[in-house]
């Protein structure tokens, strides 16, 4: 059920009591067909990640964080990734987790994330690759302003054989 309150997030940092929730993310095997892991990961690998993460896009490549809701509950991760600073362009990949879904959280992380991408970063654009059949993330990235710039054929292994997907880009 939606309520004002739900589609209000804030992002931040990881920290160490993250580690739970990122274990159980990355460790969800229904969502190893959206990104490019296939292995578990341990806790101790996840911990050294969180140790060890720079949060400097420019020495990461990479800036990920946490997504919470207004009652300060950990909803999901939103990832900037694949960073190329002499293009000034990045992937942008999102979870939700699955009880948090269809209240508005990733919209409004996205939004959240568009801004801070444009604003603090200056990049100049984003993109997301979305399997054809995940007509929920095309929706959300298209209510966004992203555009269908691509299709990308065979590009996802899922269930035994590759699917197609489509790149959406948005220029900020």
């Amino acid at each position: 059920m939606n309520n004002e309150h739900d589609n209000t997030v804030s992002l931040r940092a990881m920290e160490p009591e993250d580690l739970d929730v990122l274990y159980r993310i990355e460790n969800d095997t229904k969502l190893w067909d959206v990104g490019c892991t296939n292995v578990p990961y341990s806790r101790y690998t996840l911990h050294n990640y969180i140790a060890d993460c720079k949060n400097d896009i420019y020495a990461d490549r990479q800036l990920r964080l946490m997504i919470e809701n207004a009652d300060g509950e950990d909803v999901g991760i939103i990832d900037i990734m694949n960073f190329e600073p002499r293009h000034m362009r990045a992937e942008l990949g999102i979870v939700v987790m699955n009880r948090y879904r269809r209240h508005g959280y990733a919209s409004a992380a996205v939004r959240k994330i568009i801004s801070y991408a444009c604003n603090t970063l200056h990049l100049h654009q984003l993109y997301v690759i979305i399997d054809v059949g995940n007509k929920a993330s095309e929706n959300l990235f298209l209510s966004l302003g992203f555009k269908q710039c691509s299709s990308l054929k065979d590009w996802l292994y899922k269930d035994g054989r590759y699917v197609d997907a489509i790149m959406m880009q948005l220029l900020l």
